[in-house]
């Protein structure tokens, strides 16, 4: 399913949207929250810039604000439908949610952003 030359592959590992060779952030653990938004300058393989342009990932909020959703929408099915717990539980488990894998929206939001402006190309990691 996750495959070398995928969009896929790119936004659930967090890899180089260019050459999928190596990871665009400097810890790959997105709960080391002083490393969180810490990215690479350059892809070491292609020389992809990351930071595109100033402020490029600013972007990104509209798609973590998508991503919080879908969690959010999770929460409620497994809390609510799944579980049958009350209104007030299954909020509960939403907000616990949302702030539990914040970090984690923040990082797909990223790699999604990237992903949208940048195409795989599986010779792009040999040439510097």
């Amino acid at each position: 399913m996750l495959k070398k030359g995928t969009k896929l592959y790119s936004i659930l590992t967090g890899s180089c949207p260019k050459c999928q060779l190596e990871t665009m952030y400097v810890d790959k653990n997105p709960y080391q929250v002083g490393q969180l938004f810490k990215m690479h300058e350059r892809c070491s393989h292609c020389g992809l810039k990351y930071k595109i342009e100033p402020s490029f990932f600013y972007g990104a909020m509209y798609v973590s604000y998508g991503v919080g959703i879908a969690f959010g929408v999770a929460a409620f099915i497994i809390a609510y439908v799944m579980l049958e717990t009350s209104l007030v539980t299954t909020f509960i488990a939403i907000v616990i949610t949302l702030v539990v894998f914040m970090p984690v929206i923040i990082r797909l939001s990223r790699n999604i952003w990237i992903n949208l402006f940048i195409k795989y190309n599986p010779e792009a990691g040999t040439t510097t």
